[in-house]
């Protein structure tokens, strides 16, 4: 009896140590056995619902994260977009307290039906991270959160760049499947949420309003939700870079009129604002931007001061012209003829004065009288005494008429500054009044 209880012991303590040895085959987690559950005859292509007549709600919600680029020539706006979208699977519903208290999971969601949304405006692929899952909780409300970068179409009017505003909008739609859409905040709320907004770039974000409404095609109701998304350049930048070197280049172009027409510096210096400008017009070009549709306000801004540079430059070479004239060829212009007769203030008109002695010896010739240069001419029986006052009277000749012509010469340069003045008055009110309208544009269109 002993021997056959200590053979009964010893084999009781081999099986147990043998038992020891093998583990046991693992539970299964109640994550797991959940997940297998709801996707085991789950059909991704099918819309969860029960009753196939009742339409699936998305709720959509957007958040503005950052404006990335504004493409005027090709008229496309990228931009970065925080999206969310829920929904109601009737298909994924659980009782959590047989899955360990779990009530909400995480799934892929190319295993699940997920809605065909799309944004209408969509015109290129961005570089969007892609976020393969989606949260699931246990009544089967499903949450599809995901960074977007939409490259989308939008009618930029960049007419008052660089003070302009973009109205852009993003349309959300359902493509086939039966899909109403709704708000999943109120409207107010997401307009006026700029809080994830990038506000240290070139646009500034106003607000986000929204509106719904029903889209018939092809006798099929489709639900749409469109987004506007307003923004606003900052045109500090714009301003430094391109408006105020302008205006700088405008205001020392009208200064050089106080330089005097006759000195020769005059045109050099105009010259010299002229290329100055135009180099720096060259290198700034990148900054405007293009467009297939209209011309910029700035940069008709930059063509008429171009314009304007010229047009003085072309003034001042005018009024060095009319000074290197001869009184010949001022005889033979009426025009000029006029502008003597106009601003001549003397009591003797400029060519009076100018051929005073040609009249003298016409009159004396006329009255029989002798003329001085009948004085001047030299006969062999003149005594010592009578060749010398003829010398002095030829003397006198010429000092007369080199006083004639000198002030032939100052009564014409007085002549040409007149006109200098006159055409620096119309440069004056041509730049006031391009000044003044470039203005009303910029402000009309600002206000409208």
């Amino acid at each position: 009896i002993v021997r056959m209880s200590s053979v009964l012991l010893l084999s009781l303590l081999l099986s147990g140590k043998s038992s020891a040895l093998v583990p046991e085959k693992p539970k299964s987690s109640a994550l797991n056995q959940l997940t297998k559950l709801l996707l085991c005859k789950y059909n991704c292509g099918i819309r969860p619902v029960q009753n196939w007549t009742k339409p699936t709600t998305v709720y959509i919600d957007l958040i503005i994260q950052s404006v990335l680029d504004v493409d005027g020539k090709t008229q496309k706006v990228t931009t970065s977009i925080w999206y969310r979208q829920i929904w109601n699977d009737e298909f994924l519903v659980w009782d959590p307290e047989e899955f360990d208290g779990i009530t909400e999971i995480s799934l892929s969601s190319d295993a699940i039906w997920v809605p065909d949304v799309i944004i209408s405006e969509f015109v290129d692929v961005g570089k969007s991270p892609v976020i393969p899952y989606v949260y699931v909780n246990c009544s089967g409300t499903v949450k599809n959160y995901k960074p977007i970068q939409v490259v989308s179409a939008c009618h930029l009017e960049i007419y008052a760049f660089p003070f302009d505003k973009q109205n852009c909008t993003l349309t959300f739609r359902s493509w086939l499947h039966s899909v109403d859409l709704a708000l999943w905040r109120p409207a107010e709320e997401i307009a006026n949420d700029t809080r994830e907004f990038m506000n240290d770039g070139e646009w500034e974000l106003l607000s986000v309003p929204s509106h719904y409404w029903i889209l018939n095609l092809e006798d099929r109701d489709y639900a749409q939700i469109q987004f506007n998304v307003l923004i606003r350049r900052r045109p500090l930048l714009y301003v430094v870079s391109l408006l105020i070197p302008s205006i700088f280049f405008m205001v020392v172009d009208v200064t050089s009129f106080y330089l005097p027409p006759n000195s020769g510096t005059r045109i050099t210096f105009k010259t010299s604002i002229l290329l100055g400008y135009t180099v720096i017009r060259v290198n700034l070009m990148d900054e405007i931007p293009a467009t297939a549709i209209k011309t910029p306000l700035i940069g008709v801004f930059f063509a008429v001061c171009m314009a304007l540079l010229v047009l003085s430059l072309a003034m001042s070479i005018f009024v060095v012209k009319l000074l290197h004239y001869s009184e010949k060829e001022v005889k033979e212009m009426s025009i000029f003829a006029c502008l003597l007769d106009k601003y001549s203030s003397m009591d003797q008109s400029f060519i009076e004065r100018a051929f005073t002695s040609l009249k003298i010896l016409g009159d004396m010739e006329q009255s029989g009288e002798p003329d001085l240069f009948s004085l001047t001419e030299v006969s062999n029986n003149d005594s010592p005494l009578e060749k010398i006052l003829q010398e002095v009277m030829s003397l006198r000749v010429y000092l007369q008429e080199e006083d004639n012509e000198d002030s032939s010469q100052s009564y014409w340069v007085e002549l040409c500054l007149k006109v200098d003045k006159l055409l620096f008055s119309v440069y004056l009110l041509l730049v006031f009044i391009y000044l003044m309208t470039l203005l009303l544009h910029w402000g009309d269109w600002s206000s409208a």
